[in-house]
């Protein structure tokens, strides 16, 4: 039986999807086939199609199959890091001249790729606030090939209404790229709602246990995941299959793991929204975020991240990272355990300087699934009761 057809119900494909049962064995769990290259009857005779694991390879197989049936996507593909799935699919979107428009609130290390490296290729960018359509629209060049959103976005929680740019982005001829990293599959699947492609980093929900560095791309179009495939393999970045493995474990439970996550976040963004030291809380949750209904139109529920500004500036801020004791101070996100940083001096020191900078007084917060008075506790005390 096809995985597309075991079931509709989310829960039902992460743990079915793609995890068929070991034809030797009856293994319920996938092999890691940890091999680099397969005996072949005859040459040009493949088993399965696999040659050289660069290619292909089975544990990867399986994993990109979950991917794209948690998605609703037709295609999916898993990489050494979330960074090389973005450089990978910019180089077949893209050709020198091109240009894209990305949020202006993004990831330091997406900012860094189109920066740093795709600009060094040709390719332009601009930046628009991507929770107002408008401005979306008002970005679009005739040279325009791609338009980027993170929704939420990362660090500062932005909403984008995935539809409406999806219909801009389509009046263009563009496509529409949505990082998805922070709501998961299980919260959003943007795919539905009229994106072209999915971005991941596997690294953070998808794996879940801050043990594994993937990434990965889904494409609702069978013939852009081809082209997709063809560069992966040209370009080599895949996922090994230790990590395919761990993440294949990890998207059995993300259901329950994002169940957890979001209603510790809510409590914990909740109580610092009454917090005497905190001057603003960024998440979708709140009914006084801006974004608030587009996020309950297009969410299941509002994620586990959450960041907020502090009184006393960017010291002040630094002192509450360093003052945690449940939330660990690190970078990276969506494990289970809770963790804590400075994204101007960390994740997004990148960005500094640029349209993208992130205010000096931010906190932003992994919310984990550890008893959620541990973690309220801890915050408090971090903050000065």
């Amino acid at each position: 039986m096809s995985d597309r057809h075991i079931s509709q119900h989310f829960e039902t494909l992460a743990i079915h999807a793609g995890n068929t049962a070991d034809p030797l064995t009856g293994a319920v769990v996938p092999p890691i086939y940890q091999v680099s290259t397969y005996k072949q009857d005859g040459v040009g005779g493949l088993r399965g199609g696999y040659e050289y694991s660069r290619s292909a390879n089975p544990t990867r197989t399986a994993l990109e199959e979950n991917l794209a049936a948690l998605e609703g996507g037709r295609r999916g593909l898993a990489f050494a890091s979330g960074l090389a799935a973005e450089d990978c699919l910019l180089r077949t979107l893209l050709s020198p001249g091109d240009h894209v428009v990305i949020p202006n609130d993004a990831y330091g290390g997406t900012f860094r790729l189109f920066a740093k490296v795709v600009a060094r290729w040709g390719v332009e960018w601009s930046v628009a606030d991507t929770s107002d359509p408008a401005a979306v629209r008002a970005a679009i060049t005739p040279k325009t090939k791609a338009v980027w959103v993170e929704t939420p976005s990362n660090p500062l929680l932005g909403i984008t209404d995935i539809a409406a740019v999806a219909q801009i982005a389509r009046d263009a001829g563009a496509k529409l790229v949505v990082d998805n990293t922070f709501a998961t599959p299980y919260l959003q699947q943007p795919l539905s709602l009229g994106a072209d492609v999915v971005v991941h980093s596997l690294t953070k929900y998808m794996g879940g246990h801050s043990d594994v560095v993937g990434g990965a791309l889904i494409t609702a179009d069978e013939t852009l995941g081809e082209e997709l495939a063809y560069h992966q393999n040209a370009m080599g970045a895949v996922a090994g299959p230790f990590d395919s493995w761990l993440v294949l474990r990890g998207t059995k439970t993300l259901s329950v793991r994002m169940d957890r996550h979001s209603e510790n976040a809510t409590k914990v963004a909740d109580m610092l929204s009454r917090h005497a030291r905190v001057t603003s809380v960024l998440y979708p949750g709140l009914p006084e975020h801006p974004g608030h209904e587009v996020a309950a139109k297009q969410m299941r529920s509002f994620g586990g991240m959450v960041s907020f500004r502090v009184t006393g500036g960017e010291e002040a801020a630094v002192e509450v990272c360093n003052r945690a004791k449940v939330f660990t101070l690190g970078e990276s996100l969506g494990g289970v355990e809770s963790l804590i940083e400075h994204p101007g001096r960390m994740t997004h020191a990148s960005v500094a300087g640029s349209a993208l900078e992130v205010p000096a007084d931010l906190v932003r917060l992994s919310v984990g699934i550890e008893n959620v008075e541990d973690l309220l506790e801890d915050l408090q005390q971090a903050l000065g009761k």
